[in-house]
């Protein structure tokens, strides 16, 4: 059985719109941990265990110091759940997997495909990081699924890098591959419909519901060692609607990983 660390990273410097999700990760613990649900996921997997270990929230004044978190945290346990936090995060948080594993894939759940080369004048920003990723060689592969805001840069950027992105408007979850590699997780909370997830900067109606999102993850089947939950942003939320999704989410997550 893994050990696994949850990791906050209270960072959201990176961006655009609108502030927030640095507030998320105590609040989706709150949610978890309240007495409204239970720490079983649907398949049966609790995450009451003691080799799951939450090492708390981290306040970052320096982008790059995420990195050198998770490298500590990386360097102690076999696989890292992180609470965040901006997409911004994604980027330096695979720079550490990639010593400890060299080849993974990513699948990306998500309103927007963050491939933008550079956006309002930073490589960093949290619509880039799967340009850093994918341009430092992070990955083997990345899928993206929910995505509904694809413009001609990104596609182009989509081409180069050959992501394989499965759009909302002709989505088919059949169609959603196995993967062949490790995979890591990254589960950006407006890619839900805002609906399901009304706590987010970015409302992109159209989007995936509660259920098409459990059945992606509970339909994967090769190790997932890694996985994050960004964009979820407190100020915008209505009665904790979006951090009990995130806790749900964090919920099934950690019982892909566990295993």
């Amino acid at each position: 059985m893994a050990n696994i660390i949850i990791q906050g990273i209270q960072f959201d410097e990176k961006s655009s719109f609108q502030k927030g999700p640095r507030l998320a990760p105590p609040l989706i613990r709150e949610a978890l941990h309240c007495g409204a649900m239970n720490l079983f996921t649907e398949s049966g997997i609790t995450i009451e265990n003691p080799n799951i270990q939450d090492n708390g929230d981290f306040e970052i004044l320096d982008y790059f110091d995420i990195e050198d978190i998770t490298k500590k945290h990386l360097s102690s346990a076999d696989k890292i759940f992180t609470l965040g936090g901006d997409h911004s995060i994604t980027f330096p948080i695979l720079k550490a997997y990639h010593q400890r594993y060299p080849v993974l894939d990513i699948l990306h759940i998500d309103a927007h495909a963050d491939l933008y080369h550079e956006f309002e004048g930073d490589q960093y920003s949290h619509a880039c990081p799967f340009a850093r990723i994918m341009e430092n060689g992070f990955a083997a592969k990345l899928v993206q699924v929910g995505i509904r805001t694809l413009n001609p840069h990104q596609a182009e950027q989509a081409t180069k890098y050959d992501v394989e992105i499965h759009e909302m408007k002709n989505l088919d979850l059949k169609k959603i591959p196995n993967f062949k590699n490790p995979l890591y997780i990254s589960l950006d909370m407006d890619g839900f419909d805002p609906a399901f997830a009304p706590g987010v900067s970015h409302h992109e109606p159209g989007g995936l519901s509660t259920r098409q999102v459990l059945e992606i993850i509970q339909n994967i089947d090769t190790p997932v060692i890694g996985a994050d939950i960004v964009e979820y942003n407190p100020n915008r939320d209505t009665q904790n609607m979006t951090a009990f999704l995130a806790a749900k989410m964090m919920k099934e997550i950690l019982g892909k990983m566990i295993v």
